[in-house]
């Protein structure tokens, strides 16, 4: 999509809308032109590098014969049984409102710290004790309307003895609140599932 998108800020296209008014045709045309010129600037670049590559016989994507061999594979696959749906979580362009792929996602990469807080909730039943819960979007918490725990993992009942207080949190996740075990006294052990309800 690095075509589709320099050719919209060059033409100052700011949807599909615009890209109807255009026309489907006159935008691939565009485009076509866009990767020809790149073609020719790659060919060079390459070249100079020393990098041999068959230029004459080359493919682009953008050929349909491409396309077909490719949607061919993909049929065979799918035929083999190879091909299945499944969820994976994506870097997602919103100028281009697609996935981006690896490269894309790869560009600018930045190491940050996120603001991560750790927000106490007192039990209903039991205001001197408090659920833990952490979170790197405080911005959410005004609508939060329950706090889950995985079933199957372990937590703990501890009293911090520097304040008295009682929280129950993930047993993992103890590091993240006290920087020693003698911050803290374990009063009770339970499962997730325990504590559904």
């Amino acid at each position: 999509l690095p075509v589709e998108y320099e050719i919209d800020k060059t033409l100052g296209l700011k949807g599909p809308e615009d890209v109807i008014k255009m026309g489907v045709a006159s935008y691939n045309a565009e485009c076509r032109k866009i990767v020809m010129r790149y073609s020719q600037q790659w060919e060079e670049i390459i070249t100079r590098m020393g990098r041999w590559i068959d230029f004459r016989n080359d493919y682009k994507t953008m050929y349909p014969w491409f396309m077909e061999s490719v949607w061919w594979v993909f049929k065979q696959m799918y035929d083999k049984g190879l091909v299945y749906r499944g969820y994976k979580v994506m870097p997602f362009s919103t100028a281009c409102h697609t996935p981006l792929s690896n490269f894309e996602a790869g560009q600018n990469y930045k190491e940050v710290s996120d603001p991560a807080i750790i927000v106490n909730f007192p039990l209903d039943d039991d205001p001197t004790v408090s659920l833990i819960a952490w979170t790197t979007t405080p911005w959410t918490l005004p609508s939060n309307l329950a706090l889950c725990v995985h079933p199957d993992f372990n937590y703990v009942k501890v009293k911090d003895n520097a304040t008295d207080k009682m929280y129950i949190m993930l047993e993992d996740r103890l590091v993240s609140l006290f920087k020693t075990p003698e911050e803290y006294t374990v009063l009770d052990n339970m499962n997730g599932r325990s504590l559904e309800g």
